[in-house]
C-alpha cells in the first residue's frame, strides 16, 4: 500500500547511490547476494533472541535490496538478475518469521506458521499474475522499474519491513503482529485474484 509513495521519495537517492557503486565495480547480483546475506544474519540474531542487533541488519538488507535495482539500471539489467532478486526476496521473507518461531516456538509457532502460509498464498498469486501479465504484455511502473509486473495491495514490502522491525524491538508482540499481518496479506492475495479474474476474462492481445 505504501510502496508507491515510498518509492517516489527514495528512488532518486537510491539511484545516486547505485550509480556511485556501479562506477566502483559493484555488480547488481553482488548487491542482491549481500542483501540476502544481511537478511539471513538478521534472522540468525532474531532466532538467538537479539532483536536489537537484528534490526540494523534487517534494515540494511532491505536497503541493499533497493540498491541492486539501481545498480542494474546504471549498468545492465539482466533476466537472471531479476530472477535472483525475487527468489532471494522470498528467502528473506521466509527466514524472518521462521527465526521468530525458532526463538520462541511455544508462543510463536502457530502464529508464524499462519504468517508463512499467508506469504505462500500471496507469493504464488503475485508470481502467477506476473506470468499472465507478461503473456498479455501488461506493464506498470507503479512500483518503480521492475523486471516483471508488480501488482499493488495492502501488504507490500514497506508494510512487511515495518512489521518485522517492530517485532525485532518488541519480540513479545510477534504472535499477534503475525496474525494481523497474515490477515492483511491474505486480503491482498484475494484482491489480486479478483483483479486477475476481471482482467483475464478478456482475450490477450495477439503476438507478432
Amino acid at each position: 500500500m505504501l510502496d508507491g509513495t515510498i518509492r517516489k521519495r527514495i528512488d532518486p537517492h537510491l539511484q545516486q547511490a547505485g550509480d556511485w557503486l556501479a562506477i566502483r565495480g559493484v555488480g547488481a547480483d553482488q548487491m542482491t547476494l549481500i542483501a540476502c546475506g544481511l537478511g539471513l544474519l538478521s534472522a540468525a540474531f532474531i532466532a538467538l533472541g537479539h532483536g536489537w542487533l537484528a534490526l540494523p541488519l534487517l534494515l540494511s538488507s532491505r536497503l541493499g535490496d533497493g540498491l541492486d535495482g539501481a545498480i542494474a539500471r546504471a549498468t545492465r539489467k539482466t533476466d537472471f538478475g531479476g530472477f535472483l532478486d525475487i527468489v532471494l526476496d522470498f528467502v528473506f521473507y521466509g527466514a524472518v518469521p521462521l527465526a521468530f518461531v525458532i526463538a520462541d516456538p511455544g508462543r510463536n509457532g502457530i502464529a508464524g506458521a499462519v504468517l508463512l502460509f499467508a506469504f505462500y498464498v500471496n507469493g504464488s498469486s503475485f508470481l502467477a499474475f506476473a506470468v499472465m501479465a507478461e503473456k498479455r504484455r501488461l506493464t506498470t511502473d507503479a512500483r518503480g522499474e521492475k523486471s516483471f509486473y508488480f501488482t499493488t495491495g495492502l501488504a507490500e514490502a514497506t508494510e512487511t519491513i515495518a512489521v518485522f522491525a517492530v517485532a525485532c524491538v518488541f519480540a513479545a508482540w510477534f504472535w499477534w503482529l503475525a496474525y494481523l499481518f497474515a490477515a492483511l496479506t491474505l486480503y491482498t492475495a484475494a484482491a489480486r485474484i479478483l483483479f486477475a479474474r476481471r482482467m483475464m476474462r478478456e482475450e490477450p492481445p495477439g503476438r507478432d
